[in-house]
């Protein structure tokens, strides 16, 4: 290689260099991609430590930035295999955090390979002179070797490439091996916290759904003994309408992908799109309130039926309020109003807030998008609701349009439904909904029935609610008493829950059904497991019907009703 070449080659050297950047959160890789803006600087961005592996084996880099706290493999962990790894080894780290004056918590950033250390929120001078250093010192020793190779003899250098040729096939070998082997355990890792996130989810899904039950049971006990007042009446309504609420909630917390791929499951009724707006309202009141707004409400007096899932139809509305009252400075003006066009009704959110720039009217509704020039007021979130709003809206067969006059001139959200029907036939055959739905369903006879729940407030109001219905009830509060007080009461329904003490639900039914007597019993799982495996479970252990608490008051009388029917 002559010199002119070896020149060349250092100045070729000296050029770009890779910066890796690595945390979870999509905003935080935004902010460190401006800072480091440079055209010297080739910037990848990581959003996990497997990414972050897969990217350093696959690209040299002089420094890597990167975020202490993040979910799965964190920072720490991530520098640790990192200095394992000979190709990575001398890749210089520093390290972002959140936590201030924590001594051991600095200690374990150095003790795990760091060479520096920042807090966040990141000071975007310093950062940047840090990862300079770091940069130019990557170009020299870049620029070092390449001199070096360059002066050596053409023989040796032969010598060198044969010897690096071979080096490099063991390499690349070796390196499909490593990729092979990480791609196989984070796969498998991935299984493990699919895994893991199923269980939690159900487990949490239970454990919200066991206080519900004993809740929404008094309301029906409160509405069978007559409510004399009717605040008290409004006050059972919102209630009610409220555990409904939570409960459909928790059954979509059971299956997160659906809401991320866009598959959430209406369940549509015909509905007064006034109740759908009080719900948002209600909801939204204490966070507007608390921002010190004022909410103004211009809604006509004509009924406005709609054929939509009232829970999330006012879940896109909350989004809407939630979202004027976030990018309003204190003390501003919430204006929904309501009007009636040609088949469709107009519901729009307005405020007097900080605006929205016209190149951006579109981008709002992309997921995780946030107005950058509000960055400072947000008060948090992912950056979803508008796009939920949106989703939730077009699947209801409608849209959602957003106009600003500019920066610091207000927004206003548009959101067109189709009607349906007319107000009089709306009027005439729609339900009544402050009727109990438990009231005109009980059924004629009195039954024997048996509650056994270990949770004491679910197993004393169920018992209530059934003898305030007319039945005669024993209840017990583990597994082990359920089968004797089957025997000893013979009751002709038994209603068990499965997550007990001493015996599970599932046993006992099996015990139960194996007495004298125990085969004619109907047999009902009352239970926060409400999976489809617990389903089965529940069939393949005998179980005549499987509810999931808190119970519907319609679906508890129907199965007393058919139950009376067969005594």
């Amino acid at each position: 290689m002559t010199v002119t070449s070896a020149v060349k080659a250092v100045s070729a050297a000296t050029d770009m260099v890779n910066i890796l950047v690595v945390d979870d959160e999509p905003k935080n890789l935004i902010v460190l991609e401006t800072v480091l803006d440079d055209p010297s600087y080739h910037l990848i961005r990581a959003m996990s430590g497997e990414e972050a592996l897969l990217a350093l084996m696959a690209n040299e880099f002089a420094v890597l930035v990167l975020d202490v706290r993040m979910p799965g493999m964190t920072g720490f962990e991530l520098a640790m295999m990192i200095k394992e790894r000979k190709k990575t080894a001398r890749v210089p780290i520093i390290f972002l955090t959140a936590y201030y004056n924590e001594d051991q918590h600095i200690l374990e950033g150095y003790g795990s390979g760091a060479v520096d250390y920042l807090h966040k929120p990141v000071n975007a001078s310093v950062l940047r002179s840090k990862v300079a250093v770091f940069a130019e010192l990557h170009r020299k020793g870049r620029a070092l070797e390449v001199a070096n190779r360059a002066l050596m003899g053409e023989v040796a250098e032969r010598r060198r490439a044969e010897a690096r040729l071979s080096e490099l096939n063991q390499s690349l070998d070796r390196r499909v091996t490593e990729r092979t082997t990480a791609l196989e355990a984070t796969d498998a890792q991935l299984r493990e916290a699919n895994r893991r996130k199923d269980e939690f989810l159900a487990t949490l899904a239970h454990e919200l759904r066991n206080p519900l039950a004993p809740v929404r049971n008094a309301i029906q006990v409160l509405r069978l003994k007559g409510l004399a007042s009717p605040e008290l009446q409004w006050a059972a309504e919102l209630i009610d309408r409220q555990i409904q609420a939570m409960s459909r909630l928790i059954d979509d917390l059971m299956d997160v992908s659906r809401i991320n791929q866009g598959r959430i499951e209406l369940r549509r009724q015909r509905v007064e799109l006034a109740r759908v707006l009080q719900d948002a309202v209600e909801t939204t009141r204490p966070f507007i309130d608390e921002c010190g707004h004022e909410l103004a409400l211009i809604l006509p007096d004509q009924s406005l039926p709609l054929e939509a899932d009232p829970t999330r139809l006012a879940q896109a509305f909350m989004n809407l309020l939630n979202n004027a009252a976030k990018y309003t400075d204190r003390g501003g003006r919430i204006e929904l109003r309501v009007s009636a066009q040609a088949g469709e009704v107009v519901v729009s959110v307005k405020d007097n807030g900080i605006g929205l720039e016209p190149a951006r009217l579109s981008a709002v509704f992309e997921m995780f998008s946030q107005v950058e020039s509000a960055l400072s007021r947000s008060r948090g979130g992912l950056g979803i609701g508008l796009s939920l709003a949106q989703r939730l809206v077009q699947m209801h067969g409608g849209t959602v349009e957003a106009r600003s006059a500019g920066l610091g001139q207000g927004s206003e959200f548009s959101v067109r439904l189709p009607l349906v029907g007319a107000v009089e036939q709306l009027q005439q055959t729609a339900p009544d909904s402050t009727a109990s739905p438990v009231a005109g369903s009980a059924p004629s006879a009195a039954l024997r029935i048996l509650v056994a729940d270990d949770n004491r407030d679910a197993a004393d109001t169920m018992t209530m609610l059934l003898e305030v219905m007319g039945h005669s009830v024993r209840h017990v509060n583990d597994g082990e008493a359920a089968v004797q007080a089957a025997a000893e009461f013979n009751p002709q329904i038994v209603l068990l829950d499965i997550g007990m003490p001493k015996l599970n639900g599932y046993e006992a039914c099996r015990r139960i059904r194996a007495q004298e007597g125990g085969a004619g019993m109907i047999i009902i799982a009352i239970t926060g497991w409400g999976q489809p495996e617990d389903r089965l479970k529940s069939e393949d252990a005998g179980f005549d019907q499987h509810l999931v608490k808190p119970v519907d008051p319609t679906a508890l009388a129907g199965a007393l009703a058919a139950a009376s029917r067969k005594f």
